[in-house]
């Protein structure tokens, strides 16, 4: 995203965006964004305001996805890049973008994941997890209490070794398809060596690399939406229901 956003930048700097006129309006319209970026080759879908002050948050569809740019009220200026809220140490950009860009959830393949819940449920979360990693197992624990307060949910595990010792672990915890297994490294108890061999991991790492998911635990909502960390039961559950699918 980085990449794309930097080359968005190149575009406005060579091609010379047109600017408007000098006295800047009270508000930022979709027109007028449209005419500041006119030079760009994208479609402007949306323009709101942002959580900086003065600064209009616009979404532009460019090479099959949509980016958020900022604009002042006047067309005048335009932020391209990471925008970090210090107070909340979050990346303003990178949780637009992904909020604009959900995932197909239908495209995951799911054949090798570990499934703990509801089969039937009509709420699936996809849970990028490593067995050596002390926030996946505090959060596998809040898995259980959220099935607990909601059984209606789906959590399907997907291994994703990201410590330099859980690459064996993960591969022996895959070959036995064992939750079991993954609880008990959770646990620090020690596994058998792997008995068989999987490219499961290598195409389980070239996803995550592709959903630009960076660490472990990152999960992937109902809606497509990704999340990274560990949360209270509570934050859990009300970010699923904010995230879920429509029930049929």
């Amino acid at each position: 995203m980085r990449k794309l956003l930097l080359t968005t930048l190149m575009l406005v700097v060579l091609t010379g965006t047109t600017t408007l006129a000098a006295a800047a309006p009270a508000t930022l319209t979709k027109e007028a964004a449209i005419e500041a970026l006119k030079d760009i080759q994208g479609e402007v879908l949306a323009v709101d305001p942002s959580e900086i002050p003065g600064l209009y948050l616009v979404s532009v569809k460019m090479q099959g996805r949509n980016i958020p740019l900022y604009l002042d009220a006047s067309g005048t200026y335009m932020i391209s890049g990471n925008v970090i809220d210090l107070k909340q140490r979050r990346n303003l950009t990178e949780d637009l973008f992904r909020r604009l860009n959900p995932v197909d959830v239908s495209a995951i393949p799911l054949d090798d994941a570990l499934p703990l819940g509801n089969p039937q449920a009509q709420q699936q979360v996809i849970v990028f997890t490593d067995p050596l990693c002390p926030f996946c197992s505090q959060l596998h624990t809040v898995l259980y209490q959220a099935l607990e307060k909601n059984p209606n949910l789906l959590f399907q595990m997907v291994l994703l070794p990201m410590q330099p010792n859980s690459q064996r672990i993960s591969q022996t915890i895959l070959c036995n398809k064992s939750l079991e297994q993954l609880e008990l490294a959770f646990a620090g108890k020690a596994l058998p060596e792997p008995s068989c061999d999987s490219d499961t991991l290598r195409q389980n790492q070239a996803l995550a690399q592709s959903l630009q998911i960076t660490g472990t635990p990152t999960l992937i909502l109902p809606n497509g939406q990704i999340h990274a960390g560990y949360r209270p039961v509570d934050d859990l559950l009300k970010l699923i229901n904010e995230n879920s699918l429509p029930v049929n």
